[in-house]
């Protein structure tokens, strides 16, 4: 063999150098930074205020924030025309101070709405073209008063049924369809740099869900409105299959030139918490991380609420919880680790 063969062969089966080798990230904030993908919590703001060890967590893992209340309706104006900013401020200033990104949730929503409202919509007081002019305007106030400080809105949340159907809320029955466009088109008037979403549940896996919202965001394209993504919320549970055609579902949007986030993260199980389930839970973890990853439109993956200290799930799933990354004491999971673990495809 020649000399120079030789001396090439060696250098090809040396060993790498070590800094050759990427270093596994040691927390989520590095993650993200290896990733390039916006890893995210939900926030509880009274926890945010309250407990040291949850703030200083929070702070260290996600470098992009929801508020899990804060920023609704039924939070910001309880009594019409009477503004209660404190806690979304708060979410907003932590989130400046710890170099966070914002997710504003949510523009438009048929729960968590003000009692005043709903009550004058049931006795007429409120009439359809006032409802109107009350949504603008709170659509209007709200994004105005965080322009140029919310990354992405959640516009519109949960318009369609499980069966493809457009969900019969108070916005659809007294304002019709078009309520979905001048939602979008008030927010992006109020702050023309934020990126507009629409929201939803089970539209990883559900098809009649899946094809009416394609046809929203077609209809709205075609109208000119603007709007700039699509949010999957993956409230998921191990009891039910992973839903494996994610990632193409994923891309069914982003062929329509919209950004794709993971939105409101969460692995349930049927308790008592064992090994077994933990593991399971970790692979439905990693592999959202992995759909997320392999789609170029999808930019962010939020977790709805990062321990399981806080989570909104035994409270309305009887018997069911530990959804969380890290447990009740801030202990990080077999989730958590399975995420450190996950790579970019090549």
């Amino acid at each position: 063999m020649k000399p120079l063969i030789i001396a090439l062969a060696l250098v090809l089966a040396a060993p790498l150098p070590a800094a050759a080798h990427p270093r596994p990230p040691r927390d989520l904030r590095q993650l993200s930074q290896q990733t390039g993908i916006k890893i995210g919590s939900a926030v509880d703001i009274a926890a945010l205020r309250a407990e040291s060890d949850y703030r200083k967590t929070l702070n260290r893992e996600f470098n992009h924030v929801t508020a899990e209340n804060a920023m609704k309706w039924e939070s910001v104006e309880p009594e019409r025309g009477v503004y209660t900013w404190a806690d979304a401020d708060t979410l907003v200033d932590s989130a400046r101070r710890n170099r966070q990104q914002v997710r504003g949730h949510t523009l438009v929503w048929h729960n968590q709405l003000p009692a005043w409202l709903t009550a004058g919509v049931a006795d007429g007081s409120i009439d359809d073209a006032e409802l109107r002019d009350i949504l603008r305007d709170h659509i209007t106030t709200q994004v105005r008063r965080y322009k140029g400080k919310i990354r992405a809105w959640d516009v519109v949340n949960e318009v369609v049924e499980e069966d493809g159907t457009m969900r019969q809320t108070i916005w659809l029955q007294h304002l019709g369809p078009g309520y979905i466009a001048d939602a979008f088109r008030w927010a992006h008037r109020a702050d023309p740099h934020a990126k507009l979403f629409i929201n939803d549940y089970n539209l990883e896996w559900n098809a009649p869900k899946i094809e009416t919202t394609l046809s929203i965001v077609k209809e709205l394209q075609a109208q000119g409105v603007p709007i700039h993504g699509v949010g999957f919320q993956g409230h998921l549970g191990i009891q039910y299959d992973y839903p494996g055609d994610w990632a193409n579902v994923m891309r069914r949007f982003a062929d329509l030139g919209l950004e794709v986030a993971i939105t409101e993260l969460d692995v349930r199980m049927e308790l008592p918490v064992t090994p077994e389930k933990l593991a399971t839970q970790a692979t439905y973890y990693s592999r959202a991380m992995t759909d997320c990853l392999s789609v170029r439109a999808c930019r962010e993956m939020t977790v709805w609420g990062y321990t399981d200290r806080h989570s909104w799930v035994p409270g309305w799933f009887e018997g069911q919880g530990a959804a969380c990354l890290l447990d009740e004491n801030l202990a990080p999971k077999p989730a958590y680790e399975a995420l450190l673990a996950v790579k970019r495809p090549r």
